[in-house]
């Protein structure tokens, strides 16, 4: 069972939200909470597997509560709940360790699926927003760090082209389908060039494969 945690501002969004995760029967929510202090003290308490946040929330907001989230002794996985208006704080949510993304208006079945993706380890960007917001990364991110060329540098010439695949959004399955290897051996390297990059999952390593023009 997959225990999840809703946390937006809006109640009409939080009960639609709980009713579509309650239709599932593998996922539970275990709480609801409306700004960014109710859903760390709630995650706190209850220790969820995932924690959906909204980013505009009164007090402290779904930025700062992320950060506060994967800072718990018993993390849970963070996917945010964004608009096409609020792009320009997607870059700073993965920065803080969010695993992905979703649009309010996801689909209610790619919404299970990606809670169930994160729950499991991986991450999920959401197609519709995932170029657009990779592009802004692109054109308005710092150069590459000294370590993150070294990290690039360190790569195998396999895990970059996983990487450049993680970085248009391809999930395991994906890219083992592109790579005519399986899924298992994907999942494997994805780990180790993760670990080699320094990055926390495979939303950041997307963010660090556009910077570096590896996506295309």
């Amino acid at each position: 069972m997959i225990n999840v945690l809703v946390a937006d501002d809006s109640e009409i969004v939080r009960r639609g939200l709980g009713d579509i995760l309650a239709s599932a029967d593998d996922i539970h929510v275990v709480a609801q909470a409306w700004d960014g202090r109710s859903a760390v003290d709630a995650a706190s308490r209850l220790n969820p597997d995932v924690a959906l946040v909204d980013i505009r929330m009164p007090g402290m907001d779904g930025l700062a509560a992320t950060r506060e989230l994967r800072a718990l002794p018993v993390p849970p996985q963070v996917l945010i709940l964004t608009m096409f208006a609020e792009d320009e704080y997607v870059d700073e949510a993965i920065r803080a360790g969010a695993s992905g993304f979703l649009l309010k208006d996801t689909p209610p079945e790619e919404l299970l699926r990606s809670v169930r993706l994160v729950a499991a380890g991986e991450a999920t960007l959401d197609p519709s927003v995932t170029g657009r917001v990779m592009d802004q990364l692109a054109q308005h991110s710092v150069r590459l760090t000294a370590q993150e060329q070294r990290a690039l540098e360190s790569l195998t010439g396999r895990e970059r082209e996983i990487l450049g695949l993680i970085g248009q959004g391809l999930p395991n399955a994906g890219i083992g389908e592109v790579l005519h290897i399986s899924e298992g051996t994907v999942k494997n390297q994805v780990s180790r060039l993760l670990t080699k990059i320094g990055a926390e999952n495979r939303v950041q390593a997307a963010r660090l494969a556009y910077r570096a023009g590896m996506e295309r």
